[in-house]
């Protein structure tokens, strides 16, 4: 019996750095090869307690506001109770309740169906996880 979705594991890396990473190629590589023209749902999971899933503009700026919109909300500063790794780091764990660790988007005709300026995007603040897994899942 076959099954009604396939996934993929991608492995990025952001660095030590705080990244708006862009998916969407990512997204669409894989959709091209296994969602034959059909339509369906693209499932993007970040199983880690410190990133998280965003479908914003990239390229014009809207990346690094985000940023520093995360900046304002959550300052890397000493005033987290979860206080391990890099100062501040206990704000990393709060991001995905603001930024969750998933999507769920449409694919029409094998096509991600995003919007003119829309793409899928890793946001990891933490710079103590240089590397991330983001899980692909289509469901036809």
């Amino acid at each position: 019996m076959s099954t009604p979705f396939t996934t993929r594991m991608l492995h990025v890396s952001t660095g030590s750095m705080e990244r708006v990473a862009d998916l969407t190629r990512d997204c669409e590589t894989f959709l091209s090869e296994v969602a034959a023209g059909r339509d369906g749902l693209l499932n993007i999971f970040v199983p880690h307690a410190t990133a998280g899933v965003a479908v914003i503009e990239t390229g014009a700026g809207s990346d690094d506001d985000l940023l520093a919109a995360l900046h304002s909300l959550l300052p890397a500063d000493d005033r987290w109770q979860h206080r391990h790794g890099s100062p501040g780091h206990g704000r990393d764990h709060v991001l995905p309740a603001l930024v969750p660790p998933h999507a769920t988007l449409p694919v029409i005709g094998g096509t991600l169906a995003l919007g003119t300026w829309q793409s899928v995007c890793l946001v990891d603040t933490n710079r103590d996880n240089a590397n991330r897994q983001v899980r692909l899942t289509f469901l036809g």
